[in-house]
């Protein structure tokens, strides 16, 4: 997972606007104003690039913006994406691991409290260096 910034061409509409990723097959939407639109453009790229890195499909190099035509009002801007920040937010399932420990460790951690679940995420996240 990563960081990413590609252009979106953005068109006004009636209403709002629409937005398209040129670089990105099926990477397009819309917003009912401005800030929404943008709002939207980013949701629409993190899905996009975290599908591609599921399905483990080649990543685009994103087009320089100043080489994009543009019609009539439309106009481009950058757009960021990070796809592990959007797995954490909308990839929630919990999926079930089985482990093993020494039975004494069981035991101390039994008699603590201690979830199980909590401390071994923890313990990956720090591991990890994610938050």
């Amino acid at each position: 997972m990563a960081k990413y910034v590609y252009p979106a061409v953005f068109t006004p509409e009636d209403g709002g606007y629409s937005v398209v990723f040129r670089d990105l097959e099926g990477c397009y939407t819309c917003g009912d104003n401005l800030a929404d639109a943008i709002m939207m453009a980013e949701d629409v790229l993190a899905l996009t690039l975290w599908d591609y890195e599921q399905d483990k499909k080649e990543i685009p190099v994103p087009t320089d913006m100043r080489s994009i035509d543009l019609k009539n009002d439309e106009f481009v801007n950058q757009i960021y994406a990070d796809t592990e920040e959007y797995a954490k937010r909308v990839n929630t399932r919990s999926v079930k691991k089985t482990l093993s420990i020494p039975e004494w460790l069981n035991t101390r951690a039994e008699e603590a409290g201690m979830n199980f679940s909590k401390v071994l995420q923890e313990a990956l996240k720090e591991k990890l260096g994610v938050v």
